[in-house]
């Protein structure tokens, strides 16, 4: 059986996928700054010692300064595609939980982002690096809002978005089965706080989430036509 409405009417509002790709540039732009090909300065990793961590940031504090302000930028496209796509299930039928949970982790997300790239400011601060025990306790607590508290509650935005538009069919099945995996990667990243060797789940929901966040904002339609089959 086929249910078909045939309202012309269009969801109103920013298209997401552009959205999305705005967010995905401004926070690898930021990433980019602290980063290193060549072997030269590159941001400290959380095994290296202080001296290291308060080397770097003493030395490059306009580089840090930069990613944290375009990091920070990233995190208004973010929460803007949330409430986009959240607004545009809503306006395609969906009465379940899924977009609520999806508000929720989408703009959990972006606070925290916007949190972390606050932090980086701090730290990069005339006089901060040299307080090296301030310091230290600055690149965890950024560490952690920026990591865990960014991979977990990224992990609830795709699965929120992917569990009612697997229901409706509203998203090609590659984007379902993909918006599950990378939402069971997202909360599994939460084992970091008790197992550092799960780090590698952290880059596993945030670089792939990029790519999803931006396919899926161009996939979901934007009318209510033929959204149930």
């Amino acid at each position: 059986m086929e249910t078909i409405n045939t309202s012309s009417k269009s969801h109103r509002g920013p298209h997401p996928g552009i959205v999305a790709i705005a967010y995905a540039l401004l926070f690898n732009a930021g990433l980019y700054q602290v980063i290193s090909f060549t072997g030269g300065p590159h941001f400290p990793r959380p095994w290296e010692s202080t001296e290291t961590i308060a080397t770097y940031f003493q030395a490059q504090p306009k580089s840090v300064l930069v990613c944290a302000f375009l990091q920070f930028g990233a995190a208004i496209p973010l929460g803007i595609f949330t409430a986009t796509m959240v607004s545009r299930l809503r306006f395609l039928g969906v009465r379940a939980a899924g977009p609520s949970i999806a508000l929720f982790g989408g703009l959990m997300t972006s606070f925290n982002m916007a949190l972390s790239a606050l932090i980086l400011w701090v730290m990069a601060y005339p006089g901060i690096a040299q307080e090296t025990a301030v310091l230290r306790a600055l690149y965890y607590l950024a560490f952690a809002i920026g990591g865990v508290g960014f991979a977990v509650p990224l992990g609830l935005l795709i699965a929120g978005l992917a569990v009612p538009a697997a229901i409706m069919k509203l998203l090609p099945k590659w984007l379902v089965v993909s918006g599950f995996a990378l939402g069971i990667i997202g909360e599994l990243s939460a084992l970091q706080l008790i197992i550092p060797q799960a780090l590698f789940l952290i880059p596993l929901t945030r670089f792939p989430g990029f790519v999803w966040l931006i396919a899926a904002g161009f996939a979901l339609r934007a009318s209510p036509r033929s959204a149930l089959r």
